[in-house]
């Protein structure tokens, strides 16, 4: 049995999983394991599957890296929740634009562009 969390719903597979404070309604990611000690005080539920980018910085690894620049960001969804992840695509983001969380099997989930994929 494994006691980590998935961080994806399995009736909603493009939605990242959360966990709800039963009492005050704080949203929490990642969810809480069904073995921490807090668990009877939270429910599981799925995020938002778009949210706005708050902020972004562009990384520049090492030339001798061989690895492209790449972008990280944190995106606001409702809840409210912030997530840090790894923006996909060759576009710059851009602060306040719509983006959606994908599962990724690298890093678990990135963010992409709701303009770039119409």
């Amino acid at each position: 049995m494994n006691p980590l969390p998935s961080l994806w719903g399995s009736d909603s597979p493009w939605r990242l999983l959360g966990s709800r404070h039963i009492a005050s309604g704080e949203l929490v990611f990642p969810p809480l394991s069904s073995h921490s000690p807090l668990a009877a005080q939270y429910r599981t539920e799925p995020l938002a599957a778009e949210g706005s980018l708050y902020s972004f910085t562009i990384i520049h690894p090492s030339p001798k890296s061989g690895l492209v620049p790449f972008a990280l960001g944190y995106l606001d969804l409702e809840g409210p929740v912030r997530l840090f992840g790894r923006i996909s695509g060759s576009e710059r983001p851009v602060i306040g634009g719509a983006y959606r969380v994908l599962p990724d099997e690298t890093y678990g989930y990135v963010f992409e562009s709701v303009e770039a994929s119409q």
